[in-house]
């Protein structure tokens, strides 16, 4: 099979979209004949990229079987050019927001409704990143049978490192010594839940418990999720949490992998917010490759991702007190606990969750489509 492959998010350009979208290309690329059409600009590019890549898919399209698009928002150039070749299959990754983008206030959302969520109904199937997503997509009229759930994968050997406590240490500047360490990351925006956790679960752990937050920041005027940065600032201020939280924006891979396999714990603290959702929870997954406890809030694509007691914790979202309780359970559990927990999370994302496996689930839906019609 020939796959022209498009991606309108991509490295280096850091997100769990553009990070998806780079896996899966380079682990279909291994396994079939693909072509890759990528920005790695940024948002900024896409005006140009767009129309630019529409040309040359509608010429490249006679030499491929399958056309694969990275999200929704390409899926108006998918539609096109399946009307122009109506024998070749069309397929789109889609990932929550690429559903909910259509419930926000606004021009471009309303766009966004009109022109894209029809587009997606004309491709012959939809890869969801998560059940939660199909059922959004069944909402705004999707048919279910269109719709196959492919979890997303993690690059393990590109996470799992050898970093000591001494390196996490030296990156955040102090003494560590009977301090237990909390790593949030994810972007700084609302239904991420960052700045519900400073306010409700930080104050009510021990003074021995740091937090680290880390994920880049969202840009005014961009569409989509508001930046939230600031309502984390105001959040440990209130609460005089400044030697406690540290919020660490866009930091190097090299200092996000230290966090990854030193700290005690990591958390996907997300919350319900109108127009947002997480369609998979990409972060909690790496985060259990490099064999680490995850706590998640029981919501959305985390449910995908978490299996409770398997390769981390589901609590009930927005539910500050099973919050506290749960943390403190797991600390007070001890070293042995943790590493044999972290060891079992590990396996079980190896088991299931490795980019080799889930390309090989891609090609195999795509290939079954093409030998039905």
């Amino acid at each position: 099979m020939k796959i022209l492959f498009i991606s309108h998010s991509y490295p280096p350009i850091l997100g769990g979209v553009e990070s998806q979208n780079y896996n899966l290309a380079k682990g279909l690329a291994k396994i079939a004949t693909t072509k890759i059409i990528a920005n790695g600009r940024g948002k900024w590019w896409l005006p140009i990229f767009v129309p630019v890549t529409f040309f040359r898919a509608f010429f490249l399209m006679t030499n491929y079987d399958v056309c694969l698009v990275g999200n929704g928002v390409l899926a108006p150039i998918a539609a096109v050019l399946k009307f122009f070749h109506p024998k070749k299959k069309f397929f789109s990754v889609v990932h929550g927001l690429d559903i909910t983008f259509a419930y926000k206030n606004g021009l471009l959302p309303r766009i966004y409704k009109a022109v894209n969520i029809p587009a997606l109904k004309k491709l012959d199937k939809l890869f969801m990143v998560g059940n939660f997503t199909i059922q959004e997509a069944v909402k705004v009229g999707i048919p279910e049978d269109n719709c196959v759930f492919i979890p997303n994968g993690v690059p393990i050997e590109d996470l799992k490192k050898d970093f000591s406590r001494e390196d996490l240490s030296k990156l955040l500047g102090e003494n560590l010594t009977d301090k237990k360490m909390i790593l949030r990351l994810g972007r700084f925006v609302p239904h991420k839940g960052t700045d519900w956790f400073i306010r409700n679960v930080m104050p009510s752990l021990n003074e021995n418990i740091i937090m680290v937050a880390t994920g880049y920041r969202v840009a005014k005027n961009t569409a989509g999720d508001p930046d939230n940065f600031a309502d984390c600032e105001k959040a440990i201020a209130e609460h005089h949490l400044e030697s406690r939280v540290k919020l660490m924006p866009t930091i190097p891979q090299h200092d996000l992998e230290i966090l990854f396999n030193t700290v005690d714990l990591v958390v996907s603290p997300n919350v319900r917010y109108p127009g947002s959702s997480e369609g998979f929870g990409i972060n909690a997954i790496e985060a259990a490759a490099c064999e680490r406890i995850v706590v998640a809030s029981n919501l959305q694509g985390l449910a995908d991702a978490i299996k409770n007691g398997k390769n981390g914790f589901l609590v009930e979202p927005e539910d500050a007190e099973q919050w506290v309780k749960k943390i403190n359970a797991i600390f007070a559990a001890g070293p042995d606990f943790a590493q044999n927990f972290g060891k079992m999370a590990g396996q079980f994302v190896k088991e299931n969750f490795t980019w080799e496996m889930i390309s090989k689930r891609y090609l195999e839906e795509m290939e079954k489509v093409c030998q039905n019609h």
